[in-house]
């Protein structure tokens, strides 16, 4: 069979998989029952009896000719994992939970969002190194080890845990071509035991390997395995979750196989590129398991809307209510509706146990649907959970409010009150059976969901990044220089204009100087997951791949200078700079990793004329404005550098440009020139090599000096003002 890529449609091994009702399975049968990511739905309501029927017959099947245990689920430090029903992808230098200002992690502000806005988290995965990784040889477990305040009673990963998540670390097996320190099983198990962390996420695999399963396990007994996609059906056995990732559902709402084989294997779907999350929404609903919040993928904001988030609100606080139910209750997948309410395209899991009964309802139709959903009323109490903000819910005689239209139902074969399922939402019914014991966290839950209002915003909150403009000045001519690294992002003060040349003090002789008026710029960069410049690169795709992944592609960008501006023809030096720190006694507010390569605070013997390194934005500026000048622009450079002006030092090394940016979550800076370094073995690493002028490379910005690298220097411009 011929596959045309279309990069917005699922691929074939994305597909649900359509379970054969006839005759006895084959071998070919159970083979691709055994590799499904979802079980198709049949969409005749006819044949929904005989298709449970043959999943129930497939899960005993393969759980015996696994030789399926159990055993991992039973470790008493893992069992929160079977119940973790969001989890947050998230960078560790997010702006929301670290401040550029304040030099610090700033959880308070991330925590709270997620209390406001998701009904709290139940764990996150601290993303680390991807995409920064491979700009110098630091391997992914330095940009862990490496990070002030991520360890230690007060450090971030302890106030995370202290406020009830769980912490997962990534894996990524991809990184071999940076420096080599142990085995990766060694390295992996340590970082897991010192921070700690509680589960680790497999990226780009789909299950570890019985060995490095082991290995974490001696090292952090309860450590959760999260593989990403599809995990094979044997691994279920000693990995407690997986991704539910480019997972296709079908039109009726299937059922998830891994967590179909066991109820406490727990699931986070995930659709990363996505504006819309109603498909991973309901599929996690019906079929009782979790969702992944990712909103900045990589560096570009694909925020969750006020109406997936509500729902995700509702959903959380009802599954996490009642986790007993959907992890021990006898489970229907598509249970029978009102015919009406099945027509409108309605369908609903039912989970059952000691007399307590909760549906979860979908509605696949664009349209709200209001009506029958039960087909018969069944005796004792029934409450309509996502009803319960309507100001006019009526209530039993107790006060405790029930299905929109109707009081507590006294007798079997009474119609059932009206229900409202919003077009392509969710809705939740509890029943209590009479003569059952009401379930200790009913009334906190009816309570809680009063407060969850359904949204239909579904407005996308756009983030569009902004250029960061830092206010720095020339040392020993105003009295008013920072020097301290703490630049504030406000207005630039202007260059002190010499009163002989009408330049900047101290402009180099040599350098190039760029004339004023309009110009257009050829940008070449290549293709990643962060983006370039706004926006994110593959909203709305299934998954990228090649030809529209790491593939080299061009734009054009025009401006306009306003007066002419002098690019040093070289870069700073460790020798200048060293002048500077004598000149000037500067320190930076972080002193991590600054200047890590010098000795005894000097340049090394011999190197003294290497350009500069291990400096960050803030060192460069500090340098600049002693100079009387400032950053280039990433324009001014190209344009500079396509004189054929500009040289380079030795070794090559990437150059600083004060084209800084932020969205609000992710701060970054363009890089120029290139490097001699260039981490080899992985499309996924920065990238590196010597470049030409019009190449530009985006760089995510971490805090805490962990910016400072070994392949970035910079050099000087001045804005050139010229006097009559």
């Amino acid at each position: 069979m011929s596959y045309t890529f279309d990069p917005l449609v699922p691929r074939p091994i994305d597909l649900p998989t359509s379970v054969p009702l006839d005759g006895p399975l084959d071998e070919q049968d159970v083979a691709a029952l055994d590799q499904a990511k979802i079980f198709a739905a049949p969409d005749d309501p006819a044949q929904r009896a005989a298709w449970r029927e043959r999943l129930e017959a497939w899960r005993s099947g393969a759980r015996e000719r696994h030789g399926f245990t159990g055993a991992v689920y039973e470790r008493p430090q893992a069992a929160w994992a079977a119940s973790c029903f969001t989890i947050a992808q998230v960078w560790l230098w997010d702006e929301l939970l670290y401040s550029f200002e304040e030099n610090r992690f700033t959880p308070e502000r991330f925590l709270a969002d997620a209390r406001e806005r998701f009904a709290d988290l139940d764990a996150v995965v601290l993303w680390h190194a991807y995409p920064v990784i491979g700009i110098d040889d630091r391997n992914q477990w330095d940009f862990y080890r490496d990070v002030p305040g991520l360890t230690g009673p007060d450090g971030l990963v302890a106030t995370l845990h202290a406020a009830g998540l769980h912490v997962f670390v990534d894996y990524n097996p991809w990184d071999t071509g940076t420096r080599r320190g142990e085995d990766d099983l060694s390295e992996l198990a340590a970082v897991v035991a010192d921070l700690p962390a509680d589960g680790v996420f497999l990226d780009t695999l789909k299950k570890a390997e019985p060995e490095l399963v082991a290995r974490l396990e001696a090292a952090r007994p309860g450590i959760v395995l999260e593989g990403e996609s599809k995990l094979a059906v044997e691994r279920i056995e000693d990995h407690s979750s997986s991704w539910a990732q480019f997972f296709a559902d079908s039109a009726v709402p299937g059922v998830l196989r891994a967590h179909w084989y066991e109820r406490r294997h727990m699931q986070h779907h995930v659709r990363r590129w996505n504006r819309d999350h109603t498909d991973e929404l309901q599929s996690a609903w019906i079929n009782g398991v979790g969702v992944m919040v990712w909103e900045v993928v990589f560096g570009v904001w694909v925020g969750w809307s006020e109406r997936d988030a509500a729902t995700l609100r509702r959903m959380v606080t009802v599954q996490r209510a009642a986790k007993d139910l959907l992890l021990d209750g006898a489970w229907t997948p598509l249970t029978d509706l009102a015919p009406e309410a099945r027509d409108a395209g309605v369908h609903a899991s039912l989970f059952s146990r000691d007399g307590v009964s909760l549906w979860t309802l979908v509605n696949r139709g664009e349209d709200d649907y209001t009506g029958q959903v039960l087909a018969d009323a069944p005796a004792g109490r029934l409450i309509d959970l996502t009803g319960l903000a309507a100001s006019a819910a009526p209530t039993d005689p107790t006060g405790t409010p029930v299905a929109q239209a109707g009081g507590t139902v006294d007798g079997a074969g009474a119609t059932a009150p009206p229900v409202t399922v919003p077009g392509r939402g969710i809705a939740a019914l509890v029943h209590v059976a009479p003569g059952a014991d009401e379930p200790d966290w009913l009334p906190g839950l009816v309570e809680d969901m009063r407060r969850h209002a359904p949204s239909a915003d579904a407005r996308f909150p756009h983030r569009l990044a902004r250029r960061i403009v830092p206010e720095v000045s020339a040392s020993g001519l105003d009295g008013t220089a920072r020097l301290d690294g703490s630049a504030a992002h406000t207005t630039a003060h202007p260059v002190p204009v010499h009163p002989e040349t009408g330049a900047g003090q101290d402009v180099e002789a040599s350098a190039v100087v760029v004339p004023a008026g309009p110009y257009v710029l050829t940008v070449r960069y290549r293709a990643r997951e962060t983006g370039m410049y706004q926006g994110a690169p593959y909203v709305e795709e299934w998954k990228p791949l090649a030809p529209r992944l790491h593939d080299p592609r061009t734009l054009q960008r025009d401006g306009e200078l306003a007066a002419p501006v002098a690019v040093a023809a070289t870069e700073v030096t460790n020798a200048e700079f060293a002048r500077f720190l004598d000149a000037t006694g500067y320190r930076p507010a972080t002193r991590h990793r600054f200047l890590a390569h010098w000795v005894d605070d000097r340049p090394p013997a011999g190197r003294e004329d290497e350009p500069v390194t291990f400096v960050d934005l803030d060192d460069a500026r500090a340098y600049s404005a002693w100079r009387g000048g400032r950053l280039p622009s990433e324009d001014e450079w190209q344009l500079a550098g396509e004189t054929g002006g500009l040289l380079r030092g030795t070794p090559v090394v990437w150059n600083w440009t004060e084209s800084e940016h932020s969205d609000g979550r992710t701060r970054y800076a363009m890089l120029k020139g290139g490097s001699d370094h260039e981490s080899v073995g992985s499309e996924w690493y920065f990238d590196g090599g010597v470049q030409r002028p019009e190449f530009s490379a985006k760089l995510l910005l971490p805090g805490l000096g962990l910016a400072r690298s070994s392949s970035i220097g910079f050099r000087c411009a001045w804005t050139v003002e010229v006097t009559a």
